[in-house]
């Protein structure tokens, strides 16, 4: 049997089928999320199913999580992001003990117990300086992609120094730092130390090994190695690093119904 589960986060939509036999992904989806949330997850669904040859009566039952799960009317119910992502990581990595989550809106790190339960978590949810936010900020302010600020940031050989904690006044820092000549490489590098020293004050330096690394910011070149470097431990990408949320509702759709 088919289960789904649907990761409705704050900048894109996610959908993950698994399989029931051994909880591996067949088919996954995603889309910008909107104001109509509701109908966007639907859409996406439908598709991601008439893309694969299934039908609505082929899924035993969806779980939705993420900020916007509640507004999911498809779902059959719905569990935080915290359990999903722990959940979800564990699937891909099965000996994963601490979590970081870095998406467009907010930030996560999850200390995960050696079965692989949530033993604690810290949340930045109020301040875009630690999240995907602040690299559309920088791309939006130097004209690029988002997708091109990791090949940017690797070509720096002196990344610099983003001394404020809002996003608001770093762009004004940023904008300062183009008028004086400083190559825009090294700006980009230095928001990405910057970001990673963010996560560094919320979740601090403890943190038990093997450290994963998920969300949409995981996706951005260097990042994961910015996030090493400030906290003096290897952090390891996970495998489809933006869907672990949608992947453990999906389990947790399967579990509910055995």
């Amino acid at each position: 049997m088919i289960f789904a589960g649907i990761d409705a986060g704050s900048r894109t939509i996610k959908v993950v089928l698994i399989d029931s036999n051994n909880r591996r992904i067949i088919a996954k989806g995603l889309a910008d999320q909107g104001v109509e949330q509701d109908q966007l997850s639907s859409e996406l669904f439908e598709r991601l199913l008439k893309s694969n040859n299934l039908q609505r009566k082929d899924v035993g039952r969806l779980v939705a999580t993420g900020y916007g799960r509640n507004a999911v009317s498809i779902a059959d119910t719905t569990v935080t992001e915290i359990t999903c992502q722990a959940v979800g990581v564990r699937q891909l990595a099965p000996e994963a003990r601490t979590v970081i989550d870095i998406g467009g809106q907010d930030s996560k790190l999850l200390r995960l117990d050696p079965a692989g339960k949530v033993r604690d978590f810290v949340m930045n949810d109020r301040c875009a300086a630690g999240t995907g936010r602040f690299l559309e900020v920088l791309a939006q302010r130097l004209g690029v992609d988002l997708q091109s600020l990791g090949e940017m940031a690797a070509r720096s050989w002196s990344p610099a120094a983003i001394s404020s904690m809002c996003v608001v006044f770093a762009e004004t820092e940023i904008i300062g730092l183009l008028a004086s000549g400083r190559a825009r490489e090294d700006i980009v590098a230095g928001v990405q130390c910057a970001i990673a020293a963010r996560v560094v004050a919320m979740a601090g330096r403890n943190l038990d090994l093997p450290i994963i690394f998920t969300g949409g910011v995981a996706l951005v070149c260097g990042m994961d190695a910015a996030l090493g470097s400030a906290l003096a431990r290897t952090v390891t990408l996970s495998p489809d690093p933006q869907m672990t949320g949608a992947l453990g509702a999906a389990i947790l759709a399967c579990n509910q119904f055995d």
